[in-house]
């Protein structure tokens, strides 16, 4: 795919492509925007590498998409609330949200999408796994799709694996989230409001079970779910460098940061862009 200005190569066959030919600390103008936005509708989390950022800029680029909303847990940088600092230090074992998700499906309205800007990174290690949802939906069994399509997901912020992720964040940058709501429930399969394809709206981070069911009733159909959404036909690898950003569509895709850099330190500010009420 290229357009006018832009190049779009693909990183995978199932998900990601990187963007040439955009200077993001630029005025982008609206063909150039409407481009970018295509690009994230096709491809679901697109990759731009060697830009020069602020936090202003940063912020310019992700308003041309939506509405920058903060992180319910982690405070942001000092001036800027809606930039979390997304930060593994060199004494840390565990990573910031370090499990396959999709961002805070736990809230009634999760994100529509993640913009996050490397700052510093390690020599080696630190990519980034991304999988395509609606691949994970279409490959199901015509007799799964039926068993799922009218079922709900009860999510949640407290399961144990990823409440373990945001632990040393927390610690260092608290932030009072006592009024956040932190379960929610969302369609199991939900539709993409854009493109109008279905995904599949689970993930092993926040899917505590399906609403009616008890976690036990719930627990074989789910692990069967979240070993399928993550296939490796479905997913792709991105490595980082400085100045790379990337931007994803979280209502079609999860993403699974790959903690293999003990000892080193990585600093990333993330932009979460508010979304709607799935259906």
């Amino acid at each position: 795919m290229s357009g006018a200005r832009l190049e779009v190569r693909p990183l995978s066959g199932a998900i990601g492509a990187e963007v040439f030919g955009a200077d993001l600390s630029a005025d982008l103008g609206d063909a150039l925007i409407a481009e970018i936005r295509q690009a994230l509708l096709d491809h679901l989390v697109i990759f731009f590498r060697d830009q020069e950022l602020t936090p202003d800029r940063q912020l310019d680029f992700a308003r041309w998409f939506g509405d920058p909303i903060e992180y319910p847990f982690v405070n942001g940088l000092d001036g800027y609330p809606l930039i979390v600092p997304v930060i593994k230090l060199e004494h840390e074992t565990v990573n910031f949200g370090g499990i396959w998700h999709s961002d805070t499906a736990y809230l009634p309205e999760p994100p529509m999408g993640t913009i996050l800007y490397a700052r510093e990174l390690p020599p080696f290690g630190g990519d980034t796994l991304f999988a395509n949802m609606y691949l994970a939906y279409e490959t199901l069994s015509s007799g799964m799709k039926a068993l799922l399509d009218d079922l709900v997901a009860v999510n949640t912020a407290a399961k144990a694996d990823v409440s373990r992720t945001r632990e040393d964040r927390i610690k260092d940058a608290p932030k009072d989230a006592s009024d956040v709501e932190t379960v929610a429930e969302h369609p199991v399969v939900r539709t993409h409001p854009e493109t109008g394809r279905k995904a599949l709206y689970v993930n092993v981070a926040h899917t505590a079970k399906f609403k009616g069911f008890t976690e036990r009733e719930s627990a074989p159909i789910l692990d069967y779910l979240f070993q399928h959404q993550t296939r490796p036909e479905f997913t792709c690898r991105f490595r980082w460098r400085p100045g790379s950003l990337a931007f994803w569509d979280n209502r079609a895709a999860q993403h699974n940061p790959v903690n293999d850099y003990h000892g080193y330190r990585r600093v990333l500010h993330r932009i979460t862009l508010a979304g709607d009420r799935p259906s």
